[in-house]
C-alpha cells in the first residue's frame, strides 16, 4: 500500500512507497481485514441457506450480530496489536512516561506530537518523537534529577549531571525550558592573538571541578595529552607539532606538504585537549572542530576563549557531520581507550564516514598497551585500504622509568568504487 505525500514547492501531490516496516504492517492490516469479511461473508451465506421461518430468522439475526460483535472486535485488538508492534520495531516508545517519578517536564518533553498532515510516507511515521538516547532508560533516576527545573527560570548549575549522563551513554540529553546560567567573559582577546594569550580564570565554569583556576590545573596530569596544556605562554603547548619531542611526533607543515597547497581546509580533532592542534591548523588557514568533554577540567571553555570551534560530545554517539566532509583527521592518545576491538571498530567506520576519499588520518602517540593491541589495529586499518603515507612505532618512558609503546601514522583514505 501507498500513501500520499505533498511535496512543497512543485504543487503536485505524489504517491511515495511507504517504508518496508510500514507496508509489513499494511499487509498484516489488509490479510486481517479480508479474512474477517470472508468470515462474515460465510456467516451470511450460511445463514440464507436454511428454510425462512420466523423463529429461524431471529435466532440467524442473532447469530450473525454475534458474528459482527466478534469481527469487530477481532478488528479493534487487531488494530491496538499493530500499533503496538509500530512502535517497538520503530524503536522509540521505550522510556515510560506514566511513571510517577519522572520529572513534569521530562514527560511534556516525551509526550508524542501528531504530524498535522497524517502519515510520513518517508519515515512511516504518524507522530512527532523527541530525540532521546535509549540507554537514558538505565539512569532514568538521574535523567530526571536533570529535567526537575523550573520552567522560564535559570537553570541549575548542573552541567556536571548532564555530562555524567552522557559518559554513561544517554546522549543526546533532552532539550529543557530555562535559561543557561551567564559566565562573564572576561578578558576574551581577539583573534588571531587570542590563540596564544592566556586565558583568564573567569571566563570559564569550575563548579563540579577540583580546581577553580588554570594555574591549579596546569599543576596536574589530566588524562594522557594534557599535562600542562592550559599553559599557552611558558608551556610546552607553543611547541607542539612545531618541534618535535622524539620520532613519534609530526609536523604539521611536513603533514600538509603530503598532499600539497589547498588539499586540507576542514578538520575534526578527537580528544584535542586545550585545542592546541586546531590553533596550529588556524594559522594555516584550515577549520578545525575539536571533540572533547569536561572531564576534570573546562575545556569547552577555553577552546571557546580561543576563538576555536568545540564540540561538546563523547566518541560514543555517531559523529553528527554528513559523509565525506573532511579533509583531516586529527585523533591524540586518547583514541580508541579500552573496550573491545568491536568498538574500536564501530569508531573507526564512522571516522571513515566523514572523511572524505583522498583525506588523511593522522594518528597521533596511540599508546599500545600491549602487543595484542598494536596487531588489532593494525590489522583493522588494513581492511581500510588506506595508504601508509608516515607510519612510526615507538617507546618512550612513561615518567617512571618504564617504556611504552606508542603508534604514530599519516594515512590516507582510498578512492572506493
Amino acid at each position: 500500500m501507498g500513501s500520499v505525500s505533498l511535496k512543497v514547492g512543485e504543487g503536485t501531490a505524489r504517491f511515495k512507497k511507504s517504508t518496508l516496516c510500514s507496508s509489513a504492517l499494511n499487509l498484516i492490516m489488509l490479510f486481517s481485514v479480508l479474512t474477517t469479511n470472508l468470515f462474515a461473508l460465510y456467516a451470511f451465506k450460511y445463514s440464507g441457506s436454511k428454510p425462512h421461518h420466523p423463529n429461524h430468522s431471529h435466532k440467524n439475526i442473532s447469530l450473525i450480530s454475534e458474528h459482527v460483535s466478534l469481527i469487530l472486535r477481532e478488528i479493534n485488538f487487531s488494530q491496538k496489536k499493530l500499533a503496538k508492534m509500530e512502535k517497538e520495531l520503530l524503536g522509540y516508545d521505550t522510556i515510560d512516561i506514566t511513571k510517577t517519578n519522572l520529572a513534569s517536564e521530562l514527560k511534556i518533553f516525551l509526550q508524542h506530537q501528531s504530524l498535522p498532515l497524517g502519515k510520513d510516507s518517508r519515515s512511516g511515521l504518524t507522530e512527532m518523537v523527541s530525540s532521546v538516547g535509549h540507554t537514558c532508560l538505565k539512569s532514568r533516576d538521574l535523567l530526571s534529577d536533570y529535567m526537575n527545573y523550573k520552567v522560564d527560570d535559570v537553570c541549575p548549575d548542573d552541567w556536571s549531571l548532564g555530562q555524567k549522563l552522557i559518559l554513561r551513554g544517554c546522549e543526546p540529553l533532552p532539550r529543557r525550558r530555562c535559561f543557561t546560567k551567564s559566565v562573564h567573559k572576561v578578558g576574551i582577546s581577539s583573534f588571531p592573538s587570542s590563540l596564544w594569550k592566556q586565558v583568564s580564570d573567569k571566563i570559564a565554569t569550575w563548579s563540579g571541578l577540583l580546581c577553580r583556576n588554570f594555574k591549579c590545573l596546569n599543576s596536574k596530569k589530566i588524562g594522557g595529552n594534557c599535562n600542562g596544556c592550559f599553559d599557552l605562554v611558558n608551556g610546552t603547548e607553543r611547541n607542539r607539532f612545531v618541534r618535535v619531542r622524539g620520532k613519534n611526533d609530526f609536523l604539521i607543515d611536513d603533514v600538509l606538504g603530503l598532499v600539497g597547497n589547498g588539499g586540507i581546509r576542514l578538520g575534526f580533532d578527537i580528544g584535542g585537549g586545550s585545542g592546541t592542534f586546531a590553533a596550529r591548523m588556524a594559522e594555516k588557514e584550515v577549520t578545525v572542530i575539536t571533540s572533547t568533554l569536561n572531564v576534570d577540567a573546562p575545556f569547552n571553555d577555553f577552546i571557546a576563549a580561543r576563538g576555536l570551534f568545540p564540540l561538546y560530545s563523547s566518541l560514543d554517539q555517531r559523529f553528527p557531520f554528513y559523509d565525506n566532509v573532511f579533509d583531516l583527521i586529527h585523533a591524540a592518545n586518547g583514541f580508541g581507550d579500552g573496550g573491545k576491538v568491536e568498538k574500536l571498530e564501530f569508531l573507526m567506520f564512522d571516522l571513515d564516514r566523514i572523511l572524505r576519499p583522498g583525506g588523511l588520518f593522522w594518528l597521533d602517540n596511540f599508546y599500545c598497551v600491549d602487543e595484542e593491541r598494536k596487531i588489532n589495529l593494525t590489522k583493522l586499518i588494513e581492511k581500510f585500504g588506506y595508504k601508509k603515507l608516515k607510519w612510526v612505532i615507538g617507546e618512550r618512558s612513561d615518567g617512571s622509568g618504564r617504556s611504552q609503546v606508542y603508534l604514530s601514522a599519516i594515512l590516507q583514505k582510498p578512492v572506493r568504487v
